[in-house]
């Protein structure tokens, strides 16, 4: 009898003392599941922290936004002053054939398709002049990816040899331009139209 009681204590003091070390191991382990967390979120704060905005990596909000700045300038003061009456325009600014301009429009919420309107982080610190760079800084911290547009890169048009380009470019160049040329069916049509920009952008000589 003596014996089978000791037996029963040592049985159940082993099973204590293995469940403790399994809850200990366990313990551990969470503790280095905790510590990897940590390690990785400090890495990806560091990473955010560094990627910090830039105007001058965010060329086509600042750039928009400065031609925009420009036409509110050209209007009647009373525009320029009232966020809603700027909202207005920015919509007749963004129905614009520039690929990457309307893009720009889609992600603020200034047009027609866009899924959600975040006009106001534009026209309401326009109504108080506030700087086209730190507006598009406000932009970013919403939405950092609107700083990943990137316009393409364009042809100097006054050096260019625009007769012997493909009808392609010179679609390419119309839509960089904001232009079109609808009905256009013969090359020269083309070449017309681009040369006209090229004048415009200083060309003497055609």
């Amino acid at each position: 009898g003596i014996n089978a009681e000791y037996g029963k204590q040592w049985y159940q003091r082993r099973v204590r003392g293995q469940t403790l070390l399994l809850f200990s191991t366990c313990f551990r382990f969470h503790l280095l599941e905790m510590m990897i967390f940590q390690i990785l979120l400090l890495s990806c704060l560091s990473a955010l922290a560094s990627a910090k905005y830039s105007p001058a990596n965010c060329e086509v909000c600042v750039t928009f936004l400065t031609k925009f700045r420009a036409t509110l300038d050209s209007l009647d003061s009373s525009i320029g002053a009232d966020h809603k009456k700027i909202e207005a325009e920015l919509r007749k600014s963004c129905k614009t054939t520039q690929p990457k301009d309307e893009r720009f429009c889609w992600y603020i919420g200034a047009t027609e398709t866009s899924a959600a309107g975040s006009t106001h982080l534009v026209t309401k610190p326009m109504s108080f002049h506030k700087p086209v760079e730190k507006i598009c800084g406000d932009i970013y911290k919403k939405d950092p990816q609107i700083c990943e547009l990137k316009y393409e890169k364009q042809v100097d048009l006054k050096t260019v040899n625009i007769k012997k380009m493909k009808v392609k470019e010179l679609k390419k160049i119309l839509e960089q331009n904001g232009q079109d040329c609808k009905g256009c069916t013969e090359k020269s049509e083309y070449v017309k139209k681009v040369e006209a920009i090229a004048v415009a952008q200083g060309r003497v000589e055609l």
